[in-house]
């Protein structure tokens, strides 16, 4: 993670936080390089050697981890980043359809719903039960960029709802499943509290694509309708309102937020 951060640095990838700092940028891009480093022995191993290393359900559900990555890098190098003119949520990008424009986030929307379609097909569902799951994969997805607005934010959400699942199911499968992914965001904390980076939308939407696999694979039928609910309700709340300003607000969401970070 260091040398990667500093490789950002030197080739000039950086971009300006909201303190006015330019931090590297985008970390996303280093954390799936770091799970991919690691998974190229554990996947020798675990196949070579039998030593059951990896999860056999993650064969299923890296190709959504890695192309949300892919999605999100391509919207951190080809988007408007901070500019005014940038299209901005759900209403946003649908706006810019509407005008005939094709913003990278409308890319990377339409892009996660192929996705989703696709990895979450062939689980023996009905049609509704179908439709629940491709949404919440994808609103979960979604979600966790809306807390990208300031460091560390991303990490302590993800870590808050790995802790809940092992937790109160009383497992490490979550863990066992996606922990060649979640490893490096352990990592990455690191340096977007001390704001010396950015995960930008490749990391965030990353985290989100985990999120949302906990919740498919760890979740009963009625888990993830709640989930679903729930997910939706932020998601809408985010369209209309600061979560970062609602979070100031709220004292205990506040200090959680505030821990670690760099003043």
């Amino acid at each position: 993670m260091p040398p990667g951060v500093r490789g950002l640095v030197r080739a000039g990838l950086v971009r300006e936080n909201y303190r006015g700092e330019q931090l590297a940028f985008p970390l996303g891009a280093i954390l799936v390089t770091a799970a991919l480093v690691t998974l190229a022995p554990l996947a020798v191993l675990d196949d070579r050697a039998g030593l059951d290393l990896l999860d056999p359900g993650l064969r299923r559900w890296i190709v959504y981890l890695i192309g949300i990555a892919f999605l999100g890098l391509l919207d951190d190098s080809l988007g408007l980043g901070a500019s005014p003119d940038t299209p901005r949520g759900w209403r946003g990008h649908a706006a810019a359809l509407t005008r005939g424009e094709l913003s990278t986030g409308a890319v990377k929307a339409l892009g996660a719903l192929a996705l989703a379609a696709y990895v979450v097909a062939g689980t023996g569902n009905e049609w509704l039960g179908y439709i629940r799951d491709v949404a919440l994969l994808i609103l979960a997805t979604n979600l966790f960029n809306l807390f990208d607005l300031r460091g560390g934010r991303v990490e302590k959400a993800l870590f808050t709802l790995l802790v809940c699942f092992c937790l109160f199911g009383w497992t490490l499968v979550p863990i066992e499943l996606l922990g060649v992914f979640v490893g490096p965001f352990v990592v990455s904390i690191a340096f977007t509290l001390r704001d010396r980076a950015m995960l930008g939308d490749t990391g965030s939407n990353l985290a989100g694509a985990i999120a949302g696999v906990w919740m498919l694979t760890e979740l009963d039928e009625t888990g993830r309708l709640i989930a679903l609910g729930v997910v939706a309700a932020i998601t809408v709340f985010g369209e209309f309102r600061s979560i970062s300003k609602t979070i100031d607000e709220i004292p205990p969401l506040r200090f959680i937020d505030s821990l670690g970070r760099a003043k």
